[in-house]
């Protein structure tokens, strides 16, 4: 496979991972965290480092919005709930982890 074909598959799988996180808003990123490592965040802090590497401007709130569909704060105030006891312990436990 050619790098301009990779690079097409890679950004329409991309394209479409962050379509289903806009569909599945009731998916919370501290779950994402604790069970995959990466949140809506994470992709956030990696598209703008993507596009800085490219020479682009962009801030994280540009890249925030680009990744929820719309103003982070408005989708926090939409559909972000606060975090259980359990899923707090699990994160600070899986933080910890790593960190050694």
């Amino acid at each position: 496979m050619d790098d301009k074909t990779r690079t097409e598959l890679e950004a329409a799988a991309f394209r479409q991972l962050v379509q289903h996180l806009r569909e599945r808003n009731d998916v919370q990123n501290i779950d994402l965290m604790n069970l995959a490592g990466f949140c809506r965040n994470c992709l956030s802090k990696w598209y703008k480092a993507a596009a800085e590497e490219k020479g682009l401007t962009m801030d994280y709130e540009q890249a925030r919005e680009i990744i929820y569909g719309m103003p982070y704060q408005e989708w926090k105030n939409r559909y972000q709930t606060e975090a259980s006891v359990t899923q707090k312990a699990l994160y600070e436990a899986i933080q910890a982890q790593a960190v050694h």
